[in-house]
């Protein structure tokens, strides 16, 4: 049973029953078939196809960031900001597909040599809830227009969205069978998986989650791309624009009321400048409103469920109990809704909650140091490895130190950002593969070496 519960109100708005096992090996046959056409399709009407998607993205956009608020709860100017993007990934592919895919000549002593990308086939997406289009959407647009097709196990707790994500496809003019969104329960997918018609895996959501799905993946011998958690650090040395960097830093916190993978959740801050920018980050904290995410002045929403709530507010007593200062927030709001106060940790050791483990919601952990090198040591001292960002006015040595974060990608005066034209991905706990770029539409190819003798 699925559910679209409303965190802003602790109302079920509407449930759904799971996809019986006939209408999934439906899915899947129909997927098969698809796929096979829809590779020998020209390169340029696939393009053309996932350039509708973006058309009807945004023709559907009011339609679309109402759900995605509904399910999930995040600020209404956030969700129509996350159908725009999903609608330019979708363009961005289109025009750059054949760019990233067309044969690469290669010197040798043969007459003609070449490497070509050949789709893999139909892939199983599991998809997290946190930007339930966006995520779906930057592995799909590009994994399209390579060729491949697409089976969608989405989050138990979006399950509109999800079925929303069917008829869009549809609206686009997608061939029919080619992505099936199914309601498939958690304790079904390594079925799924192990599925001789699913060629591939990739999965956005917790480190925990991904290590089960690497393990059933591995055994069938399937390729998999992982993006998994992260404890992004956000590094402001000494030489740091401090007024810059403390307003960017609230961005980066609690953007989708802190529930996103690539947030800044450790600020490390070198002691020489912490106090002012503990009171400039502080004051922008202030600023934010929290309440219903349906009105458009709502910069914090609610929290997605309530188990996430109540495991935060456990990590931010731990880390004062072991000695942080509360600066904000620091407990649930009362009144319905997952709502938690915007919260600010100052004096926070390496060894306390909010800095070892990762803050998944509006919680922000300060670390004061002492210098560059402390800064770098603890900015790798995490199991994970997905993005930092550092701030600093000496980008000569910016250009070095970026080399040693050790990080999918490390933002040099900016707040870390997925964007279609840069590979996006972690490393360590953070996962491995890559999404968006060159690289992402060629995660999902067969990169196959092409060599051609003296005819005979």
């Amino acid at each position: 049973m699925f559910r679209t519960l409303n965190p802003a109100t602790e109302t079920i708005v509407a449930t759904f029953d799971a996809d019986s096992p006939a209408r999934i090996e439906q899915a899947l046959a129909d997927a098969s078939a698809a796929q096979r056409r829809w590779a020998r399709e020209p390169l340029a009407v696939r393009a053309a196809t996932v350039a509708r998607i973006g058309d009807v993205l945004l023709r559907r956009k009011a339609e679309l960031a109402a759900l995605i608020t509904l399910e999930m709860g995040k600020p209404i100017a956030e969700a129509e900001a996350e159908v725009d993007k999903s609608a330019w990934t979708c363009r961005f592919y289109a025009e750059h597909a054949a760019q990233y895919l067309g044969d690469e000549a290669v010197a040798s002593n043969a007459s003609e040599s070449f490497v070509v990308y050949d789709p893999l086939g139909v892939v199983l997406a599991i998809m997290p809830w946190n930007y339930p289009l966006w995520q779906f959407i930057r592995f799909a647009a590009p994994a399209l227009c390579a060729g491949n097709g697409a089976i969608l196990k989405h989050a138990g707790n979006v399950p509109q969205c999800a079925l929303a994500i069917n008829s869009v496809f549809a609206d686009a003019d997608m061939p029919a069978g080619l992505v099936a969104s199914l309601l498939v329960e958690a304790e079904d997918v390594a079925q799924l998986i192990d599925d001789p018609r699913i060629a591939a895996v990739t999965l956005t959501g917790s480190t925990a989650v991904g290590k089960l799905v690497a393990s059933q993946a591995g055994r069938a011998m399937k390729k998999q791309v992982l993006e998994l958690g992260g404890s992004d650090p956000f590094i402001v040395l000494a030489d740091a624009d401090v007024e810059a960097a403390a307003k960017a830093a609230v961005k980066a916190r609690f953007s989708n009321t802190g529930q996103s993978c690539i947030s800044s959740k450790r600020f490390i801050v070198d002691e020489k400048i912490a106090d002012r920018f503990v009171e400039l980050f502080c004051a922008g904290v202030a600023q934010l409103k929290v309440g219903d995410p349906t009105r458009r002045d709502t910069t914090i929403g609610p929290m997605a469920r309530a188990n996430l709530r109540d495991e935060l507010h456990r990590q931010v007593e731990r880390t004062v109990e072991a000695g942080a200062v509360l600066k904000a927030g620091g407990a649930p709001l009362p009144g319905p809704g997952f709502f938690y106060a915007p919260t600010v940790l100052d004096r926070v050791a390496p060894d306390m909650a909010a800095a070892c483990e990762e803050t998944f919601g509006p919680v922000a952990a300060i670390l004061r140091v002492d210098g560059i090198e402390q800064a770098i040591s603890l900015a790798n001292a995490t199991e994970f490895g997905l993005g930092a960002a550092l701030w600093t006015t000496d980008l000569d040595a910016a250009r070095q130190l970026v080399r040693r974060i050790e990080a999918g990608a490390v933002f040099v005066n900016g707040l870390v950002a997925s964007d279609a034209r840069l590979p996006f991905g972690g490393i360590k706990q953070s996962g491995y593969g890559r999404e968006l770029g060159a690289a992402g539409i060629r995660e999902f190819t067969n990169i196959k070496t092409v060599w051609f003798g003296p005819a005979r």
